[in-house]
Formats: C-alpha cells, sequence, structure tokens
C-alpha cells in the first residue's frame, strides 16, 4: 500500500469518527431536549396540584363576610346545623383595669341610617352600673344586661336606640352554627346585614376579652364602626378575636330559646359567605319589642 492511500484511509476514518461523534451528540442533545421536556412536563403537573390544592384548601369554610354585615371569622359546621352547644355560661367578664367614673363619648354621623333615629348627645357618660333590657321576640323574652363598668359609651348607644324605639318590628337577620363561631346576630332594621343608625363610635375593648355562651356583643365592619348590629353568643366564641365591644350579658331562659333557633339550623337558601353553617335562621327571630326594665 502506497504512503498517499494510507494517509486518505487514516484520513477516511477521522472523518467517519468525527461523523459519528456528531451523530452521537446530536442524538445525546435530542435525547436531552426530550428528557428536559419529560422533566418540564412532571414540574409543571406537580405545580399543578399544589396549586390546586392551595385555592382549594379552607375554601369549605372561608370567614365570614364584613359586619355590620359581620366580619367575624368562622368555621361553618358541615351542614347548616350546629354539631354541638356548650351550654356552660362564660365567667362574667370584667375590664382588668376600671375605668374612670366617667368617659368621653363621642358618636359620629355619617352613613345612610336604616331607620330614624336621634345619635346620643356626645359628652361625659357615667362608666358603672347595669341596666336591663328585654328583648321580646318571636321564639321568647330575651333578658339582657347591660354593664356600663365594660362598655358605657356602647351602652348609652343602645339604651338610646332601645328608648327609639329602634330594635321594634326588626329581624335577627344572621345565625351561625359552626365550631368556634356560634351567634345571633340582630340590630339592622334592614335585615340587609350592612344597616345601621346613621351614626358610629368607637370600639371599647381590651385585649383579655373572651366570648362564651351569653355574651352580648357590638358587630362591626373594622376598627371603630360600631352602629346598631349587635350579637349574641349562644354556645362557642372562641374564634373571636378581641376586637369585639362586650357590653353585657343575655340570661339562660334567652340563652335556650336562641338554642332552639340554633338546632333548627340556617335556611338552606339563605346562606352566607360562611357556607351552609352561617346565614338566615331558618326559625324567623323578630324583636318585636325591646323595653328597658331598670337601672342600678
Amino acid at each position: 500500500m502506497s504512503k498517499k492511500t494510507h494517509e486518505q484511509q487514516l484520513a477516511a476514518r477521522k472523518a467517519q469518527r468525527q461523523a459519528e461523534r456528531a451523530a452521537e451528540r446530536a442524538r445525546q442533545r435530542r435525547m436531552l431536549g426530550i428528557t428536559i421536556a419529560a422533566i418540564v412536563s412532571v414540574v409543571v403537573v406537580i405545580v399543578g396540584v399544589v396549586l390546586i390544592a392551595a385555592n382549594t384548601s379552607g375554601k369549605e369554610t372561608p370567614a365570614a363576610g364584613d359586619t355590620p354585615t359581620s366580619s367575624q371569622p368562622t368555621e361553618a359546621a358541615p351542614g347548616n346545623k350546629p354539631v354541638s352547644i356548650p351550654t356552660a355560661l362564660a365567667a362574667p367578664l370584667k375590664r382588668p383595669t376600671a375605668l374612670p367614673a366617667e368617659v368621653d363619648c363621642t358618636y359620629t354621623k355619617g352613613g345612610p341610617a336604616a331607620k330614624k333615629v336621634n345619635a346620643p348627645a356626645n359628652g361625659k357618660v357615667k362608666a358603672s352600673g347595669t341596666t336591663d333590657v328585654t328583648l321580646k321576640t318571636t321564639v321568647g323574652d330575651l333578658g339582657l344586661t347591660l354593664d356600663s363598668a365594660l362598655a358605657p359609651c356602647t351602652v348609652n348607644s343602645f339604651v338610646s336606640l332601645v328608648n327609639q324605639k329602634y330594635f321594634d318590628n326588626t329581624i335577627c337577620h344572621r345565625l351561625t352554627v359552626g365550631e368556634g363561631l356560634q351567634v345571633l346576630q340582630c340590630g339592622d332594621p334592614s335585615a340587609s346585614g350592612s344597616g345601621g343608625p346613621g351614626y358610629s363610635f368607637k370600639d371599647e375593648v381590651f385585649p383579655e376579652l373572651k366570648y362564651g355562651r351569653g355574651t352580648l356583643a357590638m358587630a362591626n365592619s373594622g376598627p371603630n364602626t360600631n352602629g346598631s348590629q349587635f350579637f349574641i353568643v349562644y354556645g362557642d366564641g372562641s374564634g373571636l378575636d378581641p376586637a369585639y365591644t362586650a357590653f353585657g350579658t343575655v340570661d339562660a331562659n334567652g340563652l335556650k330559646a336562641i338554642d332552639k333557633v340554633a338546632n333548627a339550623g340556617v335556611a338552606p337558601s339563605e346562606t352566607g359567605q360562611g357556607g351552609p353553617g352561617d346565614g338566615k335562621p331558618a326559625t324567623e327571630v323578630q324583636i318585636t319589642a325591646a323595653v328597658t326594665a331598670s337601672k342600678n
């Protein structure tokens, strides 16, 4: 074999090896592309599953709507009736530090009034003593004891509304039956959950506030937006932050009457944002009259 022929064969083999290596690299690139695509597909699927899980998590028991439409948080029961209702009355609420003998109360006019009413006069209000109020309702009398040592400005407003017959012939528009929030909410003449007296006043809260069976408190739509809507904790109130002014208690007979309403459940077609455990009571509760009984 001549030298020239041998060099040609070497060149040919070198070219062949280069071509084979180039083909192998191309094949590897194709395989890598397929692998990356597969990995991306798997990642996309995994991310999709995670996002679906995240988006659906908690949607069965969302927070309730704003108050006076009601901003109270809730864990709605699976159905429209309470699984159970605690029967032990909450310990009487007491401020850790007593208020001065008198406090300044300011009632700020604003917003449409669901029922024509005059705001209380601004000025000094006594921060002691109790006032008894009876809510005569279609399910029985609810005896309230308002405590001015807890919330003098709130009590002053509530008594003013009672004396002006603001609560007469109004519907308690909201019932919650879930764990952590078992309340009956009233005080809106429009029964829409957004009605008020045409004025507002500041919160009277403190960090140690707890809400249990028998607590009477104000609903609100955020800090310092108290108006006329109030709620009665008939069972579990452990899901509530200390952001709602407690101003009294409800008597045992009144709570038993509310228990019957709660056990009848929420009207299925009238559920609110909290699901089947939050909405209009299946048994209508109408306040036919509110009467101030006595003052100590």
